[in-house]
């Protein structure tokens, strides 16, 4: 998962993980070597197996939803308490929620959000992974897997070949099987936050 510190200001920590960063797509020997035969993909997927289908998923009560539309803010807030995410105001994360792309999984019952992701970028070239959250009573059912593997198909789709992400060293093996790599090609990830640079300031001023 990812990692924000206090008072709603992103501070990454723990491992960069990139898919496709460094070289176009087209220029990588293999970039869906992690993936099973061209045959086992779900059309219009961008490319990306999908494990669980949405058909499957909804035979076990829970609907794959691919936009922001429908999504309960004030639910997804609650989501976020529960695994030790910040709440955000709401109308912040809406204005955030228009400018990502977005997958979640729902309960087919009561349509409250189970497991969620988004990623931000130019629409064309670059992606940032963030906000990867499951429901602390769902985890385990692959819920997860699914929200990431539809967020990065339907970045495939749109032809999207970086798409980086930051996560937690104890979440490592989740990302791997879903094909991020850390620091591919020699690449460095690093990270700008305000409250560093703001400390940074005020060491140099008191010197």
């Amino acid at each position: 998962m990812l990692h924000l510190a206090p008072k709603l200001q992103p501070r990454p920590r723990g491992c960069v993980f990139f898919l496709g960063a460094g070289k176009p797509m087209a220029c990588r020997t293999n970039p869906y070597s992690f993936l099973p035969p061209a045959s086992s993909f779900v059309p219009n997927s961008g490319g990306v197996q999908l494990t669980v289908s949405d058909a499957e998923l909804s035979a076990r009560g829970f609907t794959a939803r691919r936009t922001a539309e429908g999504l309960d803010v004030a639910a997804l807030n609650e989501v976020f308490a529960r695994v030790g995410f910040p709440r955000r105001q709401e109308a912040r994360l809406r204005r955030a929620l228009a400018h990502s792309e977005v997958a979640w999984v729902a309960s087919a019952a009561t349509g409250r959000p189970l497991a969620f992701a988004r990623a931000a970028g130019d629409g064309v070239f670059n992606a940032v992974v963030w906000d990867v959250v499951v429901e602390p009573s769902c985890q385990g059912l692959g819920l997860g897997r699914a929200v990431m593997e539809r967020l990065v198909a339907g970045l495939r789709l749109k032809g999207v070949g970086n798409i980086v992400l930051y996560a937690e060293p104890r979440v490592v093996g989740f990302y791997r099987p879903l094909g991020f790599a850390m620091d591919p090609d020699g690449i460095r990830g690093m990270a700008y936050y305000k409250s560093r640079q703001q400390n940074q300031t005020t060491n140099t001023t008191s010197e």
